[in-house]
């Protein structure tokens, strides 16, 4: 698995996928968080993040597909993947290998925005003025946001020979499991099943920690989604052995 996360992540690090993820990541929410109107922390009058992890999902959903989307489609394309699957390594640990340098990659987009925290710490009045707790949990929600994430690019990798399909597979899995669930959420036709839809969202789970309150519930939803999918990503590479 080590040998497989360090040549991903060598493989990132060496293009300029994992510097564009990072400025993109980086620009878009200081764009929303310093100059916009109404959503810029001038405006907003009060010394919080809030506004970061409000558009920060959204920016995820559309750069990790953006990084993952290459993880096994570019190797099925170029038939590498059948010869990577004839060496003397797991599928679990070539499926694990790409999911945590993905996952890593996904965490340096993260680091630089304290750049953020510590500007809007000193800013607030008195310094340090500001619901610190809460920021950490809104930044742990936001590992757990781009940990599922990565499992569903994986996955729409794995089912594609086409990267741009892959994308577009994984966009939409993101978007259904964020925001579409909630929509359905309410409607009169479907309010008998509401507990689990409530359970089933992305976004229901993210906005509890986002508030600094760690519940195990929570850590199990994040945990167990990303573990479905990598073991239907696992199924589908048995699968093509078969």
């Amino acid at each position: 698995m080590f040998a497989i996360y360090r040549k991903e992540l060598n493989s990132f690090l060496s293009s300029v996928i994992a510097y564009v993820v990072i400025i993109v990541f980086l620009i878009t929410n200081g764009v929303f968080l310093w100059i916009v109107p109404e959503t810029n922390i001038f405006d907003y009058g009060y010394s919080s993040l809030d506004q970061l992890f409000e558009i920060a999902p959204w920016v995820f959903m559309f750069l990790v597909p953006s990084i993952t989307m290459r993880s096994f489609a570019e190797e099925r394309k170029a038939g590498t993947l059948e010869i990577i699957l004839t060496k003397p390594i797991s599928d679990t640990s070539l499926i694990l290998g790409k999911y945590f340098a993905n996952l890593s990659l996904v965490v340096f987009s993260l680091l630089p925005s304290l750049v953020y925290f510590i500007s809007v710490y000193l800013l607030s009045s008195p310094i340090g003025n500001m619901d610190i707790g809460g920021t950490w949990g809104s930044y742990l929600a936001l590992f757990f946001l781009g940990a599922i994430y990565v499992s569903f690019g994986l996955f729409a990798s794995v089912i594609n020979d086409n990267q741009i399909i892959s994308f577009i597979t994984a966009l939409f899995l993101c978007f259904v499991f964020y925001l579409l669930i909630d929509l359905l959420r309410g409607l009169m036709l479907i309010s008998a099943i509401d507990p689990f839809l409530e359970f089933m969202s992305i976004n229901t789970h993210y906005m509890s920690i986002s508030r600094g309150v760690i519940d195990s519930r929570d850590i199990i939803y994040f945990a167990s989604m990303s573990a479905l999918f990598l073991l239907l990503t696992k199924l589908i590479i048995e699968k093509r052995k078969w």
